[in-house]
């Protein structure tokens, strides 16, 4: 009887393990195509692709294809996405999330992703799989990277397909810094920029609040004539540019230094998460140029009215500026050189009708 039950627990140990030896064999013999997702899990875009575009591709293809996830608002997922950045000598128009790499191929934005990534799945396929993308050092990875389950013992959990399971992705690392500090610790010398830049922001406000209470004799306002319009046509051709990247969704072009297109694709882009930021700064310039205008060359009677709507339309400006550029380092995890210019710009336009306002206000 010992013999038998013996026998039996030896015919159940090996078929135990030709089952598991043969589905390994069967994974391994498997001719897929495998990419890589790098996602923010406050980028609408990002959204689109991993709820709309992904889903369906996964139950179409199976165990053909594998993709990696990799959150570059977390520390060393913005470590892989830079690897990811050299390795592939992606331009500085082109950086930004959602970015699907398949291949040596490279697809931004919610809008290439599902127009190429089929085909590319289609051509990998017949030419016999398409492997991980070597050097970018997803081997090594973290958390943050997603795998099939057969894979689960080697590699983490399965693809997030909705926001909610997006963001339990992203909660699961346990971060050994406060959140606004891995927000900055993304791109620690662009973010220096926006600190340095709110900085200057709060210490303006302040000395023009003290110089305005203080002043009560006329001020010359032939330099502030001048410099009111040339800053105010600089900021609309800013606040233009940015209004055309968000109202068609392409993607911006930015300089060495911080990230645009983060900036851009994330939800603060757009007012109520409808209007876009830029837009309503084409409207704000606008209106300042227009007010100045009505300063410079109307009747007496509509000097003052002018001259304090102007100054106080340069107030709302500089304040919304600098709820915006404080959001880049500190939530956002990115800093956006368009829109430290446009916040410049609304500072100096803050000097430049202090004197028309001081003279409209003591008149």
């Amino acid at each position: 009887m010992k013999k038998i039950n013996k026998l039996i627990g030896a015919l159940i140990t090996a078929t135990a393990i030709l089952m598991w030896g043969s589905r390994t064999v069967s994974y391994a013999q498997t001719v897929r195509v495998t990419a890589v997702l790098f996602y923010s899990p406050t980028c609408p875009h990002c959204h689109i692709v991993l709820e709309q575009v992904l889903p369906p591709l996964l139950e179409k293809y199976g165990e053909q294809l594998e993709i990696y996830l990799v959150n570059v608002s977390e520390a060393e997922g913005q470590q892989l996405y830079r690897s990811a950045i050299d390795l592939f000598q992606i331009p500085d128009e082109r950086r930004g999330v959602p970015t699907l790499i398949v291949g040596d191929k490279v697809l931004v934005g919610s809008g290439e992703i599902p127009e190429q990534f089929p085909g590319l799945i289609e051509a990998g396929l017949k030419a016999g799989g398409v492997p991980l993308p070597a050097g970018i050092g997803l081997k090594e990875a973290s958390p943050i990277l997603a795998t099939p389950p057969e894979k689960a013992s080697e590699t983490p959990a399965a693809l997030p397909t909705s926001t909610a399971q997006v963001a339990q992705a992203q909660s699961s690392a346990k971060p050994s810094q406060p959140l606004f500090m891995q927000r900055f610790n993304q791109d620690p010398v662009g973010n220096s920029l926006s600190v340095a830049m709110l900085i200057g922001m709060v210490i303006s406000i302040i000395v023009v609040i003290w110089i305005f209470l203080g002043r009560e004799e006329p001020v010359n306002t032939h330099l502030s004539e001048i410099a009111i319009p040339i800053l105010s046509i600089a900021g609309l051709a800013v606040a233009g540019y940015l209004s055309y990247v968000e109202l068609l969704r392409t993607p911006a072009v930015c300089g060495p230094i911080g990230d645009c297109n983060t900036v851009q694709s994330s939800p603060y882009a757009y007012l109520f998460g409808v209007i876009p930021v830029g837009l309503l700064g084409v409207v704000g310039y606008l209106l300042i140029l227009a007010l100045w205008g009505i300063y410079r060359f109307s009747s007496s009677g509509l000097k003052k009215p002018a001259a304090l709507l102007g100054w106080g339309m340069a107030w709302f400006g500089v304040f919304f500026s600098a709820y915006l550029t404080f959001l880049e380092p500190f939530v956002i995890g990115a800093t956006c050189a368009w829109c430290l210019m446009s916040a410049l710009l609304m500072t100096l336009l803050l000097w430049a009708y202090l004197g028309p306002a001081i003279n409209a206000w003591n008149a």
